[in-house]
């Protein structure tokens, strides 16, 4: 792993051309002060999306790196495999419609930095205090958390910002598993890694279309729950072994 990036910025797109430029021009400079790289994964898109990444690297952004699905295989699979090149310690996750602001991400990097960063801190879960999304998908995110917190006990408001700051290690220490990105506050806490929240920016989508309606991620999203439930009440990891010298 390469020492000189201190964060790699991983942005799972499919169908995202027309978000990309500004979205990756927006992390130039927010980022302008940080070692850190850009890899996005076109994840099977049928749009300009790789044409787009390209003409961007071309154009003079060397931090960023390109990662592609022949097909679609989700955003978790896309983060992992994002993770797995990246060079980083720490990963900032972001989503590719642009409603993440990467202007939120230094804020971010400045609690791993100060007082309220730890040895044991591994996750800063981004908390989107002003939804830009329609009523139907706050309303179903609004259970959705409720059911979440009730059931996995993850002490964390919103689970399903995808701006989140998380230790590149503990990240592949994580159990892989589709739709595992909704969880991994609640995976990090199963493996005695501390997590805090921080309240971040939400945007309009201003290009594309969303890729979940509300009743497919609810019916997914239930399943989830139930087998990410069953792990950490399995886990036996709260307790480390200790070495016994002499």
């Amino acid at each position: 792993m390469s020492h000189d990036v201190f964060v790699s910025v991983l942005i799972p797109a499919k169908n995202e051309a027309s978000n990309l430029e500004s979205l990756l021009e927006e992390i130039r400079t927010a980022l302008a002060d940080e070692a850190y790289e850009v890899i996005v994964v076109d994840d099977g898109s049928t749009d300009a999306t790789l044409h787009q990444l390209r003409k961007i690297r071309h154009n003079g952004l060397s931090t960023l790196r390109i990662l592609r699905h022949e097909r679609s295989l989700g955003q978790s699979t896309s983060l992992y495999h994002a993770a797995l090149a990246a060079q980083g310690q720490w990963l900032a996750t972001l989503d590719g419609d642009g409603q993440n602001d990467p202007a939120d991400i230094p804020g971010m990097l400045a609690l791993v930095r100060t007082g309220q960063g730890s040895a044991d801190l591994q996750l800063v879960a981004g908390h989107r205090i002003n939804r830009r999304d329609t009523a139907s998908k706050r309303w179903a995110s609004r259970f959705a958390n409720g059911l979440r917190r009730r059931m996995l006990k993850d002490q964390t408001p919103d689970t399903g910002c995808g701006l989140k700051l998380i230790e590149r290690a503990a990240f592949l220490r994580l159990p892989y598993f589709d739709h595992m990105h909704r969880f991994i506050p609640a995976l990090i806490q199963r493996h005695n890694g501390r997590m805090i929240t921080h309240p971040v920016n939400h945007r309009p989508r201003t290009a594309g279309v969303s890729k979940y309606g509300n009743i497919d991620r609810a019916l997914v999203g239930i399943l989830d729950l139930i087998g990410v439930w069953w792990l950490i009440k399995r886990t036996r990891l709260n307790t480390p072994a200790q070495e016994i010298e002499g």
